[in-house]
């Protein structure tokens, strides 16, 4: 833990885990509203599907590393995984407990650092046009399609056009992975595990989704506003991932991006672009947190 440590006042920051909470209940309470009667939705439902922290979990906040919390309240992080007491001038506090996280951690830790500073220091790709949401769709008459309750907006020939007629270049092995069969080799690349830290780029709409997965991953170490940053801009390219996909999502209120037509290519570009100066910056943050933390020797 950092020798300087910033030692919330009893009175300060309740307020501050309050906010989070309704901060992060807005996305969460509707979703778990959907799972009690059995519904779904195609866009908003993904990051707590996807991804494998719950709703419950994404509530509670944590000030991050270096921070002590003082006060009445803050005892009952002794119970929380990663706290430890700290003495402070006024008194016992409790906060992130580095050397715990560093350990019980350890491989997480040096993987995100590899994927988030082999990302940052990549050229992005900005000429993929969202064909890999089309890839896993390829073929769907023999296939099946992932989303069974949305339509094809051009159907399962219109799709299968699209995808032949497009030069296919995904870096992103958890996209390529639910790529159909026969589209799988129509892939430029072979993205596989063990290739991922040499072939993330900073275009990817799913490498910078997957910055909420590190944020979450390197959790209590990540303040809370942080990670709700990441969750946010990863819900923001959920949403343009789908309006580019094949599927037709009037019914739920968004208008499809035409990545088959010139003009569809030019706004997903320009959206992928703003997402990816997003991203720049809480990459840039996450992996401040992930340097910070000290391994085992």
């Amino acid at each position: 833990m950092p020798q300087t440590l910033e030692v919330l006042a009893p009175a300060d920051w309740p307020a501050r885990a309050a906010a989070h909470e309704r901060r992060a209940r807005a996305f969460g309470e509707p979703f778990v509203a959907r799972r009690m009667t059995g519904r779904k939705h195609p866009i908003e439902d993904f990051l707590f599907t996807y991804y494998t922290q719950k709703p419950g979990q994404l509530y509670r906040w944590h000030p991050g590393i270096g921070v002590v919390l003082s006060g009445p309240e803050a005892a009952q992080r002794g119970n929380w995984k990663f706290y430890r007491q700290v003495d402070t001038e006024g008194g016992p506090g409790w906060g992130f407990d580095a050397e715990a996280f560093g350990q019980a951690r350890t491989e997480a830790i040096r993987f995100a650092r590899i994927i988030l500073s082999g990302t940052a220091q990549r050229p992005g790709n900005f000429a993929c046009f969202g064909l890999h949401e089309w890839a896993m769709a390829y073929k769907s008459e023999a296939n099946g399609i992932r989303h069974e309750y949305l339509p094809l907006r051009l159907g399962p020939a219109g799709t299968d056009e699209v995808v032949e007629s497009h030069r296919i270049r995904c870096t992103h092995f958890d996209a390529f992975r639910f790529y159909t069969p026969q589209a799988a080799p129509l892939n430029e690349l072979q993205p596989t595990r063990e290739t991922q830290r040499d072939l993330e780029q900073p275009g990817c709409l799913h490498a910078n989704m997957d910055l909420y997965k590190w944020a979450y991953k390197l959790t209590p170490a990540v303040p809370s506003d942080l990670v709700m940053d990441c969750f946010e801009l990863a819900w923001d390219i959920r949403t343009m991932d789908m309006q580019a996909s094949p599927y037709d999502l009037d019914d739920w209120g968004h208008d499809p991006i035409r990545i088959e037509t010139t003009e569809g290519k030019a706004e997903y570009v320009r959206l992928q672009k703003e997402f990816a100066q997003r991203a720049d910056v809480l990459r840039a943050r996450l992996l401040d947190v992930a340097n910070a933390l000290v391994l085992p020797e």
